[in-house]
């Protein structure tokens, strides 16, 4: 049985496409950019809030001062409606009371900014007893680097054998991978089930029951 079981954020535990999208066409916007529809988002995120922000520039207009600019009015809009059309995936709050219940610690490993990071889960899963909820911190290197999962392991010291990461998308898969611990990837978020497969996730799941018959299993792997 898994002792820790490491979830991503954006498109894993929360749907959070709309708000988003709607914070970067706000940012857009006040600063005379072209805006994006809601579906061409899913394959912009992933990379943290900068490089976001850098895909849904035109290609022209992505200088490191257009960028921080667009990224100021980004926070300004989205540290407000972080929370207004997101929504947690089926299951995922059963999930994890189960997880903890069974004795198992749960913890948050994302590169959305660690404010919003925090508010997100706290709005979402107030009554889940986290062990650790990270995010991305100034001069800190994002995922697919695995420094995320060291800075948990360093909070909750646990065998890698015993952890479980599980996350939506490549750059998830690819920060198991590096981290020397074992992947899932879910196939009700962001990206295609192939950018998983092609990324080595160790088991791809359709709904959270299959994550928790892993993570409680003698021997899942």
């Amino acid at each position: 049985m898994k002792e820790l079981i490491i979830f991503d954020l954006d498109g894993t535990l929360v749907n959070t496409i709309a708000d988003l999208a709607e914070a970067t066409n706000y940012a857009l916007g006040k600063c005379g950019y072209p805006l994006h529809s809601r579906e061409s988002y899913p394959m912009m995120v992933g990379n943290g809030v900068l490089r976001l922000i850098e895909r849904a520039l035109p290609e022209d207009a992505r200088t490191k001062e257009t960028i921080e600019k667009v990224r100021s009015h980004f926070t300004e809009y989205y540290d407000e409606h972080c929370t207004d059309l997101s929504r947690p995936y089926p299951g995922m709050a059963e999930l994890l009371k189960d997880l903890v219940d069974e004795g198992i610690k749960v913890a948050v490993a994302s590169n959305k900014y660690q404010s919003a990071v925090d508010k997100i889960i706290r709005h979402y899963f107030p009554d889940i007893e986290w062990s650790a909820i990270e995010g991305h911190k100034a001069g800190m290197p994002v995922k697919p680097d695995p420094s995320i999962v060291f800075e948990i392991l360093s909070i909750v010291p646990t065998r890698k054998q015993k952890v479980l990461y599980v996350g939506d998308s490549g750059v998830d898969m690819q920060t198991a991978r590096r981290a020397c611990v074992d992947s899932v990837g879910v196939t009700w978020g962001f990206r295609p089930e192939k950018e998983l497969t092609d990324n080595f996730a160790d088991r791809i799941v359709n709904n959270t029951d299959e994550i928790y018959r892993i993570a409680t299993a003698k021997d899942p792997f």
